[in-house]
């Protein structure tokens, strides 16, 4: 029998659909499966009250009860992931860690010191793609250049998609191993955090609380194009949190647009492109995460205003649309993305403050904060970023 396989969660927190699931499960061989609540991101959250934890910690006890049904379960670990990770390889006698692609530097740091650490003792880290639909190189330019500007990128991802056709979804179903160490999922307090009633919000995580959103969702699409610009409508998905910790398949979704589709289905399947494209952006353009993706507009002399900036945060600028949507923000961790394109504008644009701190308290406060698709708004938004009117 051929050596164990560990399939070590992030942000993919299924067991359905699941690219590095799956490339485990075809290897044959016995398969354990891990989660790291991370200490190197944890520790630095600003409050022990953190609705994506408890968000993380919800679906974790969703997918431990899904795998503990295939003959396994979920080994969670506590402390830094470059060492827990390979630790536990040690222990588990694995061959082989299979995990989902990151693009976000940290990510990509972390990924690159695991692979050393394994490649010690002639174990490897084999990364699938999962959190997009494709990767950057696979959607380029006739002259093998990635894109910088979105429509068309989104016309050669919908080429690209043309010419893979359907179903894009990967087979990870199969028994799994039962893990010869303790697993289960701990307590919010056990890795000291509060525990956090989302469902107050209307919010229930895990590979359920993505179904009952897509359900919901479907029968709303048709309607998308013209429903999803005003706020006071539900006109758009609520599915972000779900992509952006992975109980939901983006090979799911590009499929029930294409199911659907007519002008609502087509318009969700091209805002489905833009979050490949932020991804694409952020892996190839890595220093967006500090400047400007355009280097020319560095160069803007931002107001230093920490009072016009304090007003912004706590919902006080007596801008009623702009107040509302930032004090939604602060109670619950959500924004309608055109309201995102309003506050945002206003702090750059009619506040003058520099929109790196506006991407800050965003991603100090959104449930669904995805450093690409963050910072990709926040740059269109100031206009130092792609496709953006200067």
């Amino acid at each position: 029998m051929p050596a164990p396989r560990l399939v070590w969660f992030r942000r993919d927190l299924r067991d359905i659909d699941n690219a590095a699931l799956a490339a485990a499960l075809a290897s044959a061989a016995p398969v354990y499966c891990a989660f790291v609540f991370d200490t190197a991101i944890l520790d630095a959250l600003p409050s022990r009250t953190d609705r994506r934890v408890a968000f993380i910690h919800g679906a974790l006890l969703e997918l431990d009860a899904a795998l503990r049904e295939r003959g396994g379960g979920l080994i969670v670990r506590h402390g830094d992931a470059r060492h827990e990770i390979p630790r536990l390889a040690a222990e588990l006698g694995v061959s082989t860690v299979h995990a989902g692609r990151d693009y976000e530097p940290f990510a990509r740091e972390r990924d690159a010191a695991v692979a050393e650490a394994l490649a010690v003792d002639g174990l490897s880290l084999q990364l699938a793609r999962e959190h997009v639909l494709f990767d950057g190189d696979e959607v380029l330019t006739q002259a093998g250049r990635p894109y910088t500007v979105f429509t068309p990128y989104r016309n050669a991802w919908l080429r690209r998609l043309h010419e893979v056709g359907l179903p894009l979804h990967a087979s990870s179903e199969g028994a799994l191993a039962k893990p010869p160490v303790a697993c289960g999922v701990p307590a919010l307090a056990e890795i000291g955090f509060e525990a956090v009633d989302l469902a107050v919000l209307g919010i229930r995580p895990g590979m359920g609380g993505a179904a009952e959103r897509l359900t919901d969702f479907r029968a709303r699409m048709p309607r998308y194009r013209e429903q999803r610009d005003f706020p006071a409508v539900k006109g758009v998905s609520y599915l972000s949190p779900h992509l952006r910790f992975g109980t939901v398949s983006i090979r799911q979704l590009v499929g029930e647009a294409l199911q659907v589709g007519g002008e609502g289905g087509m318009t969700w399947l091209s805002e489905l492109a833009w979050r490949d494209f932020y991804f694409m952006i952020l892996d190839r353009f890595p220093h967006v995460v500090a400047s400007s993706f355009r280097p020319e507009y560095d160069a803007i002399v931002w107001d230093d205003w920490p009072q016009g900036l304090a007003a912004w945060q706590a919902g006080q600028t007596g801008f009623p649309l702009v107040d509302a949507a930032m004090r939604q923000l602060a109670t619950t961790g959500y924004m309608h993305n055109r309201l995102r394109m309003v506050v945002a504008s206003f702090l750059c644009k009619d506040l003058g403050i520099d929109w790196r701190l506006g991407e800050r308290w965003f991603a100090d406060q959104l449930l669904d904060f995805d450093l690409a698709a963050n910072n990709g708004g926040w740059q269109w938004a100031a206009s130092s970023g792609c496709d953006a009117q200067p």
